[in-house]
């Protein structure tokens, strides 16, 4: 943390729009090697790593306030350090409204300590939204892990009824199990000791309960209800 942040009027943060009495800000961290003020908008938004948009729009919202050199707008020593607040505000995800409130309550105190007193308050709001978020994102995963959990559920309990309706026999299981092993009909007689004729009787019968084109559409059809691997 840097030393307390608070400035009088000079000439030059009068150009920056600086106030005429003292104003105590957050200790927060400057950036590093400061350039000589007043500073030119491009020069400000490198050193918090912003647009040009967005300073514009922190000019709207009343959190900066650019002055004049000229036709060109720049920033005194006051508004950089306005805006080291406002980046670590942001770096936290606060608000752009809980910022304008805070600086707001800002103008009125009257000591380093008091400034950083509201600057520690307003981080432990943010921190117990997000504690709130937390549990509400926990919450929801359960939610979701329970929704899909019931919706396999619910899945394999209709491809068992599934199955259950297809009614192969033992040996139409046997022979659809090594089907998928990639045998083929001859292979299959050998296997189960049949003849090449009662293989093709139980392939047909196979076929049909699932009711299929071919073998290999009912293997598919097969390992897509769990029937085989």
């Amino acid at each position: 943390m840097a030393e307390g942040l608070h400035h009088r009027k000079s000439a030059g943060d009068t150009r920056a729009g600086a106030t005429s009495e003292t104003i105590y800000l957050p200790a927060v961290e400057l950036p590093a090697q400061l350039p000589e003020e007043p500073i030119a908008i491009a020069e400000m938004a490198t050193l918090f790593g912003v647009t040009h948009r967005t300073l514009h729009f922190y000019e709207e919202k009343g959190l900066i306030k650019a002055g004049r050199v000229g036709l060109m707008r720049v920033y005194g020593r006051q508004d950089i350090s306005r805006m080291a607040v406002i980046t670590a505000c942001r770096d936290v995800g606060m608000p752009v409204a809980a910022i304008q409130e805070l600086m707001e309550a800002l103008k009125k105190v009257r000591s380093q300590t008091k400034a950083d007193t509201l600057f520690a308050e307003a981080l432990l709001a943010r921190q117990r939204e997000l504690t709130a978020n937390l549990s509400t994102t926990h919450h929801q995963m359960q939610q979701i892990t329970r929704l899909l959990a019931q919706d396999k559920d619910e899945a394999q309990n209709a491809r068992v009824l599934q199955a259950q309706r297809i009614g192969l026999t033992d040996i139409e299981r046997r022979c659809l199990e090594l089907m998928a092993e990639g045998y083929a009909p001859l292979r299959l007689a050998r296997a189960l000791d049949m003849s090449a004729g009662e293989i093709g009787r139980i392939e047909g019968e196979i076929i049909r309960k699932f009711d299929a084109s071919n073998r290999f559409q009912a293997v598919a059809k097969a390992v897509l209800l769990g029937l085989v691997n």
